[in-house]
């Protein structure tokens, strides 16, 4: 299982660098010239902190996957992340409209594999936090 921590931990800090190029990929400049400033600002905020966030959960699992599996707290952690990812993956088909995705090759393949990332993100911290 800590074989599998520290794969996330590469994955999550790569899922984190991505969102640094999020502004230009979805061009907001352009996209959310009409929002008010507060909420342009606030999405380019909430981005930033999502990225530190998930970039710290990558270091955690990179750097202290033996005590997730094998400690009390870590498990609590582990279940908390599990959790997040849980509903992360549900957001990803009951939030999200599937006309962002089908009919579209690329957007099909981003989602599946995304699917596929919350799936495995959340079996794994479930399975640390359950053994």
């Amino acid at each position: 299982m800590e074989v599998h921590l520290k794969i996330i931990g590469v994955l999550l800090i790569i899922l984190s660098l991505i969102h640094v190029v999020f502004p230009y990929y979805f061009k907001w400049k352009e996209e959310l010239n009409t929002l008010s400033l507060v909420n342009r600002q606030m999405i380019y905020v909430h981005t930033f902190f999502i990225s530190v966030t998930i970039f710290l959960m990558g270091i955690l699992c990179l750097s202290h996957a033996h005590e997730l599996f094998h400690t009390n707290l870590g498990r609590s952690i582990s279940l908390g992340l599990a959790i997040f990812w849980f509903l992360r993956l549900l957001f990803q088909f009951f939030v999200y409209s599937p006309s962002l995705w089908k009919g579209k090759s690329f957007e099909t393949v981003i989602h599946i594999i995304f699917s596929g990332l919350w799936i495995y993100l959340t079996v794994v911290f479930f399975l640390t936090w359950y053994m």
